[in-house]
């Protein structure tokens, strides 16, 4: 979610119920060489706690000096990418790539957590590919050496985000009787529906979401009042959604400055607003303008225009 779980959509994802977030994750490289942008991507604001500060790398030495400098910013807890399957990541042995290492990964893990007084946790796939899926073997492993979570996307790394996501191994991991921490499942969750499944058929403790939430934040109290209620809310109107985008814009405007907080957007208001019928034109508008004022007059000016078409998701 690099570029996307940015403090402005964070803000709105809160507002809408998510649980516990995460930073955009942050390299363990560009943060002890002090680049601005790793940095950066240390600020918490107290509206979005609890926080997990997110980091990975490929050397221990730098993820252990990464995780004491992150533990100054006073998150609630460090999480370790095992995930990303990004190649210019995971061919450098970080991300997903510690599949390929795991007596690493082991270590990098073990050492972190002695280092940090924070809890600790992992969010990891289910292996390399199709021929290498050991995720309950490291999941043990990783537990041992003193993690207080693990998060399982249900991919492999050369899966990338092709295919469905694979619940089964999720649910192995959590249903195996040495396995104490709480186990999270990631992946195709894009409904209330498949939240509720995903609880009931592998007890899992929790779900993470990750892309169904761009363009759609509210999805976290869709989701929190099927499982309370066992009913679906009604859909957000077009009114609704554009005054949620406009809001979303004017947070990122505040936290970033007009000109980045503009193009930072532009990814998300192709998702607030996808699905609507002849919107070629508009969407172009939104997507080149650098101008504040004109971009907030086309947002507010969506609803009656396009208010007879349907929004698909």
């Amino acid at each position: 979610m690099e570029d996307i779980t940015d403090p402005s959509f964070r803000y709105m994802c809160k507002k809408f119920g998510a649980d516990l977030m995460y930073t955009e994750f942050i390299s363990s490289d560009g943060l002890i060489r002090d680049g601005r942008k790793s940095v950066q991507k240390l600020d918490i604001y107290e509206y979005e706690r609890p926080m997990g500060i997110q980091l990975y790398g490929h050397v221990t030495e730098s993820m252990v000096e990464a995780a004491v400098m992150a533990e100054r910013s006073n998150p609630e807890l460090i999480d370790i990418n095992y995930g990303c399957p990004v190649r210019k990541i995971s061919n450098r042995g970080a991300g997903s790539g510690m599949f390929r290492n795991i007596p690493l990964m082991v270590e990098m893990t073990e050492e972190i957590v002695k280092t940090t007084q924070l809890p600790v946790t992992v969010k990891t796939r289910l292996g390399w590919d199709e021929s290498s899926k050991p995720i309950v073997e490291v999941a043990e492993r990783l537990q041992d050496k003193g993690i207080k979570a693990i998060t399982i996307h249900g991919r492999t790394r050369a899966q990338m985000y092709k295919g469905s996501a694979d619940w089964r191994l999720i649910g192995e991991v959590k249903n195996n009787p040495r396995m104490k921490i709480p186990v999270i499942g990631n992946g195709d969750v894009d409904s209330p529906e498949v939240a509720g499944e995903m609880f009931d058929r592998y007890g899992v403790d929790g779900i993470m979401i990750g892309r169904a939430t761009v363009g759609r934040p509210w999805i976290f109290r869709e989701i929190r009042h099927f499982l309370d209620t066992g009913e679906k809310l009604p859909p957000l109107s077009l009114f609704e959604k554009s005054r949620i985008a406009k809001e979303h814009f004017l947070k990122s405007i505040e936290r970033k400055g007009e000109r980045v907080g503009i193009l930072q957007m532009r990814r998300h208001f192709v998702a607030y607003f996808k699905g609507l019928v002849n919107f070629k034109e508009t969407r172009l508008r939104l997507l080149t303008s650098l101008d504040q004022e004109e971009i907030i007059s086309i947002i507010d000016m969506i609803p009656e225009r396009y208010m007879e078409t349907k929004s698909v998701y």
